[in-house]
């Protein structure tokens, strides 16, 4: 039987990387599949892990393919409970969060600096998300937002925060859980949600490493890594359905929540 040349690629892409480097971006595709089958407050802590193994800027692209792999399962299994009337309101503010984002990579493509500076804005949103889910375990109803203003800072925010670092699920936990849906059509309009805005993430990424080849977000290399780890994304589904009922809930949130705040600091210090 004739060598599988796709196979090839991905293992010459695979052993340029160092080791810890390979681990983590497998774990972190595993968290990332787990993540979508039921324990969305894990992904919180990808989004450091990658930022530290790959750099900020490279993170970024690399993650999104993995986040995109996690949402087909996801819209496979809820896609008949999404309340798409629920979302109207939200999306067109999501999107002006994602130009507003997009000129924040662009710009920071251009500058010259030694160090990726993406780096300490994604360490700091981490944070400041981790805030914000805490301020509601704490606020409850008092943070969800009900008013028309309310509704566009939320969706403008969501929006940065994806295109910048992939990290808005706090910020679109709290908006979900304000909607009141009952748990299948909460699970339905996030998935086909994040399906949505993570898909329209890709053109918009591989423009900005077209316009500034120098430093690009998404390249070939990547792309062969996240083929690479579409197994283990796959497992982490599978696996996460089946962990998520036995694990104390509290405790596995703790613990998180603790791992992701660790490294957000050492993205902005280091």
């Amino acid at each position: 039987m004739p060598p599988n040349p796709h196979t090839g690629a991905e293992t010459v892409v695979l052993l340029s990387y160092e080791p810890w480097q390979i681990l983590v971006g497998a774990f972190a595709g595993f968290l990332i599949g787990v993540s979508k089958t039921g324990v969305p407050g894990i992904g919180i802590l990808v989004v450091p892990m990658l930022a530290a193994a790959f750099g900020g800027r490279a993170s970024v692209g690399t993650m999104l393919p993995m986040l995109i792999v996690g949402d087909i399962f996801a819209v496979m299994w809820y896609r008949h409970h999404a309340q798409w009337n629920r979302l109207i309101e939200l999306i067109p503010w999501v999107f002006a969060g994602m130009v507003l984002g997009a000129v924040l990579l662009w710009r920071l493509g251009e500058m010259g600096s030694g160090r990726d500076l993406l780096e300490p804005i994604i360490g700091t949103l981490v944070l400041v998300m981790l805030a914000v889910h805490l301020l509601r375990q704490r606020w409850g109803d008092r943070l969800t937002p009900h008013s028309p203003v309310g509704i566009a800072t939320t969706g403008t925010a969501a929006g940065f925060a994806t295109t910048v670092s992939n990290a808005a699920g706090p910020i679109m936990g709290i908006y979900m859980t304000s909607l009141g849906l009952p748990k299948e059509q909460f699970m339905g309009t996030s998935a086909w949600y994040y399906f949505a805005v993570n898909l329209s993430k890709l053109p918009l990424f591989v423009a900005l490493s077209l316009i500034n080849p120098a430093r690009p977000i998404v390249t070939a290399h990547s792309l062969l890594f996240n083929v690479a780890v579409i197994p283990v994304i796959v497992a982490g589904v599978y696996l996460g359905r089946w962990l998520l009922p036995r694990i104390p809930q509290k405790l596995f949130d703790s613990v998180v929540l603790v791992l992701a705040a660790v490294a957000a600091v050492k993205l902005i210090i280091r």
